[in-house]
């Protein structure tokens, strides 16, 4: 199940957190990567000086920041790196989660195409903000992309089927 408007209109904080787990889903030609999602960064723009909207700051670049939590926030670092954030809270209120990791579950000979590097371990493929840019083909022309109604680019959640009582010594591993 796509995440929906009442998920992403929460603020950075909350989002950030939960985005934990949560599948980030590519879709290519015809291929299909989905990714775990394991590290996110807040930015709130208002009153955090390392947000690119701080203090309301509205350009060029961070307009997107503005729109309705629910669409892509991608810009480029470095003038070769693309990092992708997903923008939260209501309009108007400049406020994103950075996707820093992923964890490949699908697509993974696409993602190694992709990133093309020297090192046999699948974590350099992904464990970075430009890494997984670079992996799953996230550049600037998905900024401000529909995360809720698109189909390229999106983020779902995954069924939860099992349940226990956490740190209970009789729950099998």
């Amino acid at each position: 199940m796509k995440l929906g408007y009442d998920f992403y209109k929460q603020d950075a904080v909350t989002v950030a957190k939960q985005l934990i787990g949560k599948l980030l889903i590519r879709k290519l030609k015809s291929e299909e990567i989905i990714c775990r999602i394991v590290g996110t960064e807040a930015y709130v723009g208002p009153e955090d000086k390392g947000c690119h909207a701080y203090q309301n700051k509205k350009t060029k670049r961070t307009k997107v920041m503005f729109n309705q939590g629910g669409c892509a926030y991608v810009y480029l670092i470095y003038g070769k790196y693309s990092c992708f954030n997903v923008v939260t809270n209501k309009e108007n209120k400049p406020e994103a989660v950075f996707i820093r990791a992923v964890e490949p579950l699908k697509g993974l000979e696409v993602i190694k195409k992709n990133r093309n590097i020297k090192s046999n371990k699948v974590e350099n493929l992904t464990n970075g903000p430009g890494k997984l840019s670079q992996a799953l083909e996230i550049d600037k022309e998905l900024n401000d992309y529909d995360l809720i109604f698109g189909d390229e680019l999106y983020i779902k959640k995954e069924k939860q089927w099992r349940f226990y009582i956490k740190e209970n010594s009789f729950v099998s591993v």
